[in-house]
């Protein structure tokens, strides 16, 4: 079936609401080859898209066929009750999503645990396997703007589904393709159960049990929710801490008014919470995203300003705080997980004090399958992971990344350090002392549409064949598509300097976009910026 095949279908059964969209474009022949040149895929975070009318887009219909295909796969992976929990982030349309796949569920006979207010990623991983849950969905596009929305499955760990089990589920949910088969409605509401302030709090007293430093300081604290899910269990584990909250982005708004976009990767975001930091001199902002499981930070510097912290310096401080805390009873079973496109600079902390390190491909999901198989094999304990991309977790509470209890321990990092009279700058400052310094960044090519798609495809062929010609000094290329020790295949390719710097290009799993990701180790800041600066130019000219 071609596209026009697939919106001339839609019209036939989309609710009035629906078809009054579609009827809107008709007359627009490549916005509709948009909605309808493909299904949305799980990537690397679940199910992702632009909400609006069409196969291709976030909607009741493809969200009702994500849940019902779910259904599916779960009864044939469990007998007896299944038990489910559902939970969303700010996000516009969220608790709209949430409460169709609920009832989805429900309809499929399912016991299910809905929550009555919008609540955290980390909230919903940590419920899944507190309830006991077959499996978990979370309503979320994460940073993406205002116009996304998304949907992620959780395992009965509380960790996403990794590729053989989202491959199965994708299996079931391709089989749909009749959407008049999709039980929507609330005729077995009464399988739904509302969930809140019990289950949170139970994941707060979890997260309490990571604390690692409660000496009093006096550190100024400047925090954004960016319009999220972090200002009430973040402000609860900050209590007693001086921290004063951007007003302006306090309450949740799908729209993200006050930013182009609610991400803290973005120096943007944290302008507002910067100029308040400035104001009232404080010693740190910290900024985390909607569905708050990632978190940015900022340090007052010496030049009156504040310093953004890229996800590998943060991710190399709090290695080095959280071994400093627990060097006398580190276990030799303490490993240390990171993603094959984060910095070694974290990994060579972790090496230094007898940690046990471990690589996996991008996507938290793959971090949180490594605790489980600890948990299972007991021959390794998970001490910390975390990925480039301002993701951390200490604990094992939940199994994706936790900006919540990443903020808890980045205030009481910063406390530490203030009370030997230094800031992270400075604690920053002495690690690449001892192990040397480390510069990375990463670009991010948008590739819109079918055209975009197409070129994604022929940019990673581009790289694949240049190999190790791509640029001089490179050592070697790791073609993760081939399979790469016990990693899953993915199309990902890793150049790597005989200095060990390297650079990394990968499609992204959720959006429209190329990503390349630099890590460049040099003698000094001048020698790597201007390395970095030469080597960004070669890529984007080979990309544009």
């Amino acid at each position: 079936m071609d596209f026009m095949q697939k919106y001339n279908a839609w019209l036939s059964f989309a609710d009035e609401k629906t078809k009054a969209e579609l009827i809107s474009i008709q007359n627009d022949e490549k916005e509709i080859e948009d909605r309808f040149y493909k299904d949305l895929v799980f990537g690397t975070g679940g199910l992702r898209g632009i909400m609006g009318a069409g196969s291709n887009r976030m909607n009741k219909y493809t969200v009702g066929k994500a849940s019902f295909g779910l259904a599916e796969y779960l009864k044939s992976e469990y007998a007896g009750e299944i038990k489910l929990a559902v939970a969303y982030d700010s996000r516009n349309n969220s608790a709209y999503f949430a409460r169709i796949s609920a009832e989805i569920f429900a309809n499929c006979g399912f016991q299910v645990f809905l929550f009555d207010t919008l609540v955290p990623v980390p909230v919903l991983s940590f419920t899944t396997a507190y309830l006991g849950c077959n499996a978990g969905v979370m309503i979320t596009a994460s940073h993406n703007p205002k116009e996304y929305n998304g949907y992620k499955v959780y395992d009965r760990h509380g960790c996403q589904l990794c590729t053989a089990d989202a491959e199965k589920a994708i299996g079931f949910i391709n089989r749909i393709h009749d959407y008049s088969v999709i039980p929507f409605g609330e005729e077995s509401k009464q399988n739904i159960a509302m969930i809140g302030e019990e289950i949170l709090s139970a994941y707060l007293t979890e997260v309490q049990k990571q604390s690692l430093y409660e000496e009093k300081s006096d550190l100024k604290i400047v925090y954004t929710p960016l319009h999220g899910t972090g200002n009430i269990p973040v402000r609860r584990m900050l209590k007693g801490l001086d921290v004063t909250v951007v007003k302006e982005q306090e309450q949740p708004d799908g729209n993200f008014s006050t930013v182009r976009s609610p991400n803290p990767e973005d120096k943007e975001a944290l302008s507002i919470a910067v100029e308040k930091a400035k104001k009232i001199n404080a010693d740190i902002v910290l900024g985390t995203d909607p569905d708050c499981d990632r978190v940015g930070i900022a340090v007052k510097n010496n030049n009156g300003g504040y310093s953004l912290l890229t996800g590998n310096q943060t991710g190399a401080l709090l290695v080095k705080f959280v071994l400093d805390m627990k060097k006398d009873i580190l276990s030799p079973k303490a490993t240390l997980v990171k993603t094959i496109v984060t910095s070694e600079l974290g990994a060579n902390i972790g090496r230094n004090y007898g940690l046990i390190i471990e690589e996996t491909l991008t996507g938290f999901k793959y971090i949180g399958d490594k605790i489980n198989k600890y948990e299972e094999s007991k021959d390794q304990e998970f001490l910390i992971g975390y990925e480039e991309s301002y993701g951390y977790l200490v604990g094992t509470h939940a199994r994706d990344k936790d900006a919540v209890v990443s903020s808890m321990l980045i205030c009481q990092m910063a406390a530490w350090y203030k009370n030997q009279g230094k800031t992270l700058l400075d604690g920053l400052s002495d690690i690449y002392s001892e192990y040397g310094f480390y510069l990375d960044s990463l670009d991010s090519f948008v590739l819109q549409g079918k055209d975009g798609a197409g070129k994604i495809q022929n940019l990673m062929s581009f790289f694949r064949e240049k190999g190790t010609a791509l640029f001089d000094g490179i050592e070697s290329m790791i073609d993760y598509s081939k399979g790469v020790a016990d990693l899953p295949k993915e199309n990902v390719l890793k150049y790597i300097w005989n200095d060990g710097s390297w650079i990394a290009v990968r499609p992204s799993g959720t959006e429209p976009k190329i990503k390349v990701y630099y890590s460049v180790r040099d003698s000094s800041k001048e020698h790597a910026e201007k390395r970095l600066a030469d080597i960004k130019k070669s890529i984007g000219s080979m990309i544009e």
